[in-house]
């Protein structure tokens, strides 16, 4: 059943989506340019009712919040009141690596003030998440520790053979290919299936499956797993503290009129 299930992903991961997939079928309509100009229009939208006081923070914590409940997450309520930093660069960014043991995913954590279960359910976003071929192809697919032609071990062994033949085969041109970082079918709903997949060894990326590899935080996956409501009930008070971090407030920062960009 597990091999029938990731087959479906890989079919639709590889053969069915693609840049531009709308491109023709709508009449002479650009799709993307659409959705790209109503979610502008909004922007523009609000500041015209609201000048000079909504900042893009705020909007991109409302917008997560919306998306959620839209997911079928729980809906919950938000603090607002965030400026924007006058400073925003690439280099600045620390993101958790794809290939984190869970001790560094917890600390990483750790340091912005999160407790290690904070840091598993934060994973569970995962539950919507998608990542590329390139980023499991040689960690965990056909070069694990270094080792051509190894497969991580700690991937169910139907799963790996169904991402090395349909999905991620071993050629440079399926880097780019899709994998949805929880199954097809639950890819677009926010609910506890990432988990489950992590008990049955199917985490996608290293920093994923790492979560159950390591006893300090299994027992947080099991508990996840094994209670749907749980999930959805404390999923959103972890986003909620995250979003509480290093906030500027006050007359910190600007409130920006266009968000890609500084006053």
């Amino acid at each position: 059943m597990a091999a029938v299930a990731m087959l479906s992903l890989a079919t639709a991961g590889s053969a069915q989506l693609q840049q531009g997939f709308y491109k023709g079928k709508c009449n002479g309509t650009d799709v993307e340019a659409v959705v790209r100009g109503i979610v502008k229009s909004w922007f523009a939208e609000l500041e015209r009712r609201c000048p000079g006081v909504v900042s893009c923070s705020d909007i991109q914590i409302l917008a997560t919040r919306d998306a959620v409940a839209l997911g079928g997450g729980a809906a919950y309520p938000v603090r607002t009141g965030r400026r924007d930093r006058r400073r925003s660069l690439a280099y600045d960014v620390r993101l958790p690596a794809p290939d984190y043991t869970a001790a560094q995913t917890t600390a990483y954590y750790g340091r912005l003030g999160l407790s290690a279960f904070d840091a598993v359910l934060l994973l569970g976003a995962h539950t919507v998440g998608a990542t590329r071929c390139s980023a499991i192809k040689s960690s965990r697919l056909y070069a694990y520790g270094g080792r051509p032609g190894a497969t991580d071990p700690g991937v169910d062994p139907a799963t790996a053979s169904v991402y090395k033949r349909y999905v991620c085969p071993n050629v440079a041109s399926s880097d780019g290919n899709v994998v949805f970082l929880d199954d097809q079918w639950s890819a677009l709903r926010v609910d506890n299936h990432y988990y489950r997949n992590l008990q049955l060894r199917r985490g996608v990326l290293p920093c994923d499956q790492n979560l159950y590899k390591d006893g300090s935080t299994r027992w947080i996956v099991d508990l996840l797993a094994n209670d749907a409501g749980l999930f959805t009930s404390l999923f959103p008070q972890a986003l909620v503290k995250l979003s509480e971090v290093n906030v500027l407030t006050g007359t910190q920062g600007e409130i920006r009129k266009v968000c890609n960009r500084f006053n």
